[in-house]
């Protein structure tokens, strides 16, 4: 019995060995065409498994990427949907399992959204949204029935769901049977009671059927609202030991199993008082991450993935999970401290990304663009107009059919900017050029892809925006006054 227990932890570390001695994952930025994609403040991504395509979606444009070649070089398509016009909040979301992607322009109390089965080449409308749901950030995703609710649709194999928030009362969801095609009438999640914020982040779907919704306030902490019934009832569930800036939005990957890993800013540092913010300044706000391992009631206490890096501040954390044991946690981050909303704030950002390979217990965190900082100076989230708001609210990322990880962002340092020695913040034209990190070399979410991975060469740093022409980013949350207006 007893060499049966030292042998059992033998097995466990034999396992997780591989995964200890793999080099850090390195990454290659491929950056779009700026009369395509040189408005790209808050893209989204999509993954197509079945034809290995990915779409890009920069405010109204859709783009399909395909051919990357490691060094930079992809092939950017226009496949925009012919009705895509204007809007409020883009966004896009991809149905791993089907192929099916929606891209969803928000126009206030409804958003217009059309739907593709063929990566682009074919869109088809949507009544875009549930009635009775709100006028802002909306999201779209989807998932597996659940067992709970009304039974499996025989129009669609998994459930999708369109939420948003009213600005003064709650956040709404709202459940299609018919893979987004039609949505039913809009259900409260959380209430500005408990969840005086409102805004949430990218909705996710559990294996169970489980659904989410996070937040980045209730009671003063990273919480979700979660539905079990396919969007008919929703809870609240505070996450323990999470603190809050109400800055950016958290996010949430779910493993294979079902384990949860959220991604949020911290409310860290010295408190820097009121500034008018949604809540009271701060002179950091760290990457922290939760786990909630598949089948357990308790959450683990939280990790800086960042600490060992010396990163004080980020935004925009997006999550995304393969094998149960295995995620990924982009941000941006500077080791600049300081209220980083401020227009005299000097920080130089990067893309980072965190990996896990033993659920969560451990994390590498990498700099994705070593040699291109992504933005200089603040990034605005307090709603509203600012030079500073050009990157606008969010991220986004996914992965490969071999479990690599492909992160969208817009790049607000281009050009002169990155080499600048003399940056001027105060007076800066910045861009939004959106850009996909792709994952080259080290391990990815997907074990079974561990050879591919680990034995491609890494790939060296590249100043891959230094002859960018982007130009000035357009929309710099000009939508929030046309909302307060109407």
């Amino acid at each position: 019995m007893r060499l049966l227990r030292l042998f059992v932890p033998m097995l466990a570390a034999l396992a997780f060995a591989p995964a200890a001695q793999a080099a850090s994952p390195s990454f290659t930025n491929y950056a779009g065409p700026a009369d395509l994609v040189g408005d790209a403040g808050e893209p989204s991504i999509g993954y197509n498994p079945k034809t290995d395509a990915t779409l890009f979606q920069a405010y109204t444009t859709t783009a399909k990427v395909t051919g990357f070649d490691g060094a930079g070089h992809a092939t950017w398509a226009d496949v925009t949907e012919p009705t895509a016009i204007t809007s409020l909040d883009p966004i896009l979301w991809t149905d791993r399992d089907t192929g099916r992607s929606i891209s969803s322009q928000l126009l206030l109390a409804c958003s217009k959204a059309m739907v593709t089965d063929d990566d682009g080449a074919s869109w088809t409308p949507s009544t875009g949204c549930g009635a009775g749901t709100g006028i802002d950030h909306q999201t779209i995703g989807g998932g597996p029935w659940s067992s709970g609710g009304l039974g499996a649709s025989p129009l669609y194999p998994n459930a999708v769901y369109y939420c948003t928030q009213d600005n003064f009362v709650a956040a709404h969801c709202a459940t299609s049977y018919d893979g987004g095609q039609s949505f039913g009438p809009e259900r409260e999640t959380y209430t500005a009671d408990q969840c005086p914020l409102l805004l949430h982040g990218h909705i996710k779907v559990a294996p169970d059927g489980t659904v989410y919704l996070p937040t980045a306030d209730c009671d003063g902490k990273q919480s979700f609202g979660v539905s079990k019934d396919n969007g008919l009832t929703w809870s609240v569930e505070e996450v323990p030991g999470t603190t809050t800036q109400d800055e950016s939005d958290p996010h949430l990957g779910i493993g294979d199993k079902g384990t949860l890993y959220y991604g949020w800013q911290g409310g860290d540092g010295q408190d820097l008082g009121d500034k008018g913010y949604f809540a009271n300044a701060r002179s950091e706000g760290r990457p922290w991450i939760s786990v909630k391992p598949a089948g357990s009631s308790t959450w683990r206490p939280p990790i800086d993935v960042g600490a060992k890096l010396g990163i004080k501040n980020i935004q925009f954390p997006e999550v995304f999970a393969g094998d149960d044991n295995r995620a990924a946690f982009a941000f941006l981050g500077t080791k600049t401290a300081g209220d980083d909303q401020a227009p005299e704030f000097k920080g130089v950002w990067h893309l980072y990304v965190a990996y896990t390979y033993d659920g969560g217990l451990h994390w590498t965190t990498v700099d994705a663009t070593p040699t291109d900082p992504v933005q200089r100076g603040c990034i605005w989230l307090q709603g509203g107009s600012s030079a500073c708001r050009n990157l606008l609210d969010f991220n986004d990322i996914t992965m490969d059919r071999q479990g690599r990880v492909l992160v969208a962002y817009a790049d607000g340092c281009t050009d002169a900017c990155v080499t600048a020695m003399k940056y001027d913040y105060a007076n800066a034209d910045r861009p939004a050029l959106g850009v996909i990190a792709r994952q080259e070399s080290g391990l990815g979410l997907l074990s079974q892809f561990d050879s591919l991975l680990s034995g491609a060469k890494p790939k060296k740093p590249r100043r891959f925006s230094r002859s960018a022409r982007a130009p000035a980013a357009t929309r710099m949350g000009d939508e929030d006054e046309a909302r307060e207006r109407d």
